[in-house]
């Protein structure tokens, strides 16, 4: 049985993904459905349940 939350898709294929820009790990925000690339300072949405790897698609979450 695979690790599966409430809205359908594997955390740890989450987990397995990493940022486009930095190519360091993400951090998985269960609350906002975002990953988050600290090293770039973007948070990538997940729309039902696909993370949406887009730059045009992240969030600034620094200035």
């Amino acid at each position: 049985m695979t690790d599966t939350t409430e809205r359908g898709y594997d955390r740890h294929m989450l987990e397995a993904l990493v940022c486009p820009v930095t190519h360091a790990t993400l951090r998985y925000d269960a609350r906002a459905q975002e990953l988050i690339s600290e090293a770039a300072g973007l948070a990538f949405p997940i729309r039902d349940g696909i993370p949406i790897m887009l730059l045009d698609e992240a969030r600034q979450i620094r200035a």
